[in-house]
This record gives C-alpha cells, structure tokens and sequence, in this order.
C-alpha cells in the first residue's frame, strides 16, 4: 500500500460494512465490474438500505477494499470463511484500503499488543488523532463531529473484530491471527500489519 495516499474521512460513513462485502465479494470473485455489481444489489435490494444512493457508494467501497486486498484467497475467505475469520479479514481490507484506518491499527493497536499494553480509552482514541493533526493539514482541517464520528467508527470496529467487548470496554482482548490472514499478509509482503493483529512471530 502506497504510504503517501491521503488520508480519508470516508469512514464515518463506509463503517465496517461486513454484511455488505461478503455479497459483493461473492460478485467480486466472478470477475464483476463494480457498476455491474452495484446493479445487482440494486436489483433485488441486497443491502436492504432505504435509498439506492446509499447501495452505490457502499457497495463501490466494499469493491475498492477488495481490489485493496488484492489477494484471491483472502476474498475466498470473506465470502465463505466463519464470521470470525471473515471480519478479521475485511478488518485487513480496510487497512489495504483506507490510511486512517492502516496507522490506527498499526501505530496504535499494534503497538499495544507489542507492549502488551491492553489498556485502551478516549485518551488513546485523542492523542493518536492530536498527532494526526499535527502532522497532516487534511486531518488538521477535519471537525470535531468527523473526528468524534471516526473514534466511534474505529471502536466499532475493534468490537466486531472481538479486540474489545463493547464501545465502553477499556481493555484490548489479546487477540490471535487466523491462519489464513496470516498467510495472506505474508503473500501480500506487507508484514507490518501482522501487528494489528497480535501477531510477532
């Protein structure tokens, strides 16, 4: 993943989305284009949204964390993998795809789990954002409801990914990788990630 993508605010609305990639992926192993896919959700309303404007730019984003992935057999393993496995891998995705998300769970989470240091609160949550801003204008411009949405959005995603219990749980699960991601952070070459996931071997 290219270290110099901008950084993007698109969280507070994509959110973890686990129910949605699993039903494109399963188009995405097919070889569908993504507007192709988008019409096929929109046909027979798999996401079950109110409106269809909502489908398109969720759906395009489950696609684009797909092609993130890059990686068939991690895709195989959304689509067909228990739920436990399967959302620790689109946590993965989310990483590939979206920057804020990457260093969150590397500079922060990882670095937790390096330490073994599973205390985790608000404080943290501020003081990797107050960083953030204090390195980046795009993140320095953002306001304090887009930063408050993405706190909760990251701690939501810590909970399905059982890290945390609940979005008011102070301390990390000392979780363990799944085989599979595993393997496929190492195809991907991209070992820095295996921190996110407890994983320092």
């Amino acid at each position: 993943m290219d270290s110099a993508t901008q950084y993007n605010g698109g969280l507070t609305a994509e959110q973890f989305l686990f129910y949605e990639i699993r039903i494109v992926a399963k188009q995405y192993i097919q070889g569908k284009t993504a507007d192709e896919i988008i019409e096929y959700v929109k046909r027979d309303n798999l996401f079950q949204y109110p409106t269809e404007r909502q489908v398109s730019r969720l759906a395009r984003a489950c696609y684009r964390r797909l092609v993130a992935l890059d990686n068939k057999n991690l895709v195989n393993e959304i689509i067909s993998a228990p739920s436990e496995i399967a959302k620790q891998i689109n946590l993965y995705a989310m990483m590939r795809y979206n920057r804020l998300m990457r260093e969150f769970m590397i500079n922060l989470i990882g670095e937790k789990y390096r330490q073994q240091d599973y205390n985790f609160s608000r404080k943290d949550l501020n003081i990797f954002f107050s960083h953030l801003q204090e390195q980046n204008d795009d993140v320095a411009g953002w306001s304090d409801k887009t930063l408050g949405k993405l706190k909760q959005v990251l701690t939501k995603c810590l909970v399905e990914t059982q890290m945390l219990d609940s979005v008011k749980d102070t301390t990390l699960n000392p979780i363990f990788i799944n085989e599979e991601l595993e393997n496929g952070i190492r195809e991907n070459s991209d070992i820095e990630a295996l921190a996110a996931f407890n994983c320092f071997k």
